[in-house]
């Protein structure tokens, strides 16, 4: 597979650019600490279920604190309709704990302070340093590992080469929206099983076609 060029990459951004100017997460959240959570819950799940499920708990357990007082039973009691829902919600009792006894209930904006937190990886802590605190970081879903590399954007066999990848190829200016416009291309356009090609808006530039 031909990688795109310089030329090619900026022209797909500003394309995704012009087509939705300022993309959002579509996690709901109302802070660093709920989109941290939902982050976690959102693996191997929707968006929309994890909205549907978080949307009355954040109502009362919107703090660490707040979910250490809620308790892991009722806490699975919310999200029991996202799968995984018991481990998961042990890494948010213990990740909230972690919070309060290290860092007095805050979120931390650094790589290698929120990978150590449990339930959360590479990926997870990638969307709250973006969203969050603004850097300029490619959080590899698995929309954008198999996007990336197949419109000629990225090469790699793993999540994380195709993260560095992204780095080095994706201009500086684009790489705070870069992941939400790759992620909601292939969520809504470039689907796995049948790609909506007449629909796209980089359908000649895509090396795919």
């Amino acid at each position: 597979m031909k990688l795109l060029t310089p030329d090619e990459i900026k022209k797909v951004f500003e394309r995704l650019k012009k087509a939705n100017p300022n993309p959002q997460a579509e996690l709901i959240y109302k802070n660093a600490y709920t989109l941290l959570v939902s982050v976690v819950l959102s693996a191997q799940a929707t968006d929309k279920s994890v909205n549907k499920a978080t949307e009355p708990l954040y109502k009362i357990a919107d703090t660490p604190k707040k979910m250490l007082a809620l308790g892991q039973e009722k806490l699975e009691g919310y999200i029991k309709s996202i799968g995984l829902y018991k481990t998961k919600a042990a890494h948010v009792i213990a990740l909230s704990q972690r919070l309060l006894d290290e860092y007095k209930g805050q979120v931390p904006d650094t790589m290698e302070e929120l990978v150590t937190l449990p339930g959360v990886g590479r990926k997870t802590a990638n969307v709250v340093l973006n969203v969050i605190f603004g850097k300029p970081t490619i959080p590899v879903d698995t929309h954008l590992f198999r996007v990336a590399p197949k419109i000629g954007l990225a090469q790699g066999a793993t999540p994380l080469e195709v993260e560095q990848s992204l780095l080095e190829r994706v201009p500086k200016k684009y790489l705070k929206d870069a992941h939400h416009w790759l992620l909601l291309h292939g969520r809504y356009v470039c689907v796995a099983r049948s790609p909506k090609c007449d629909e796209c808006v980089i359908k000649d530039l895509c090396k795919k076609n």
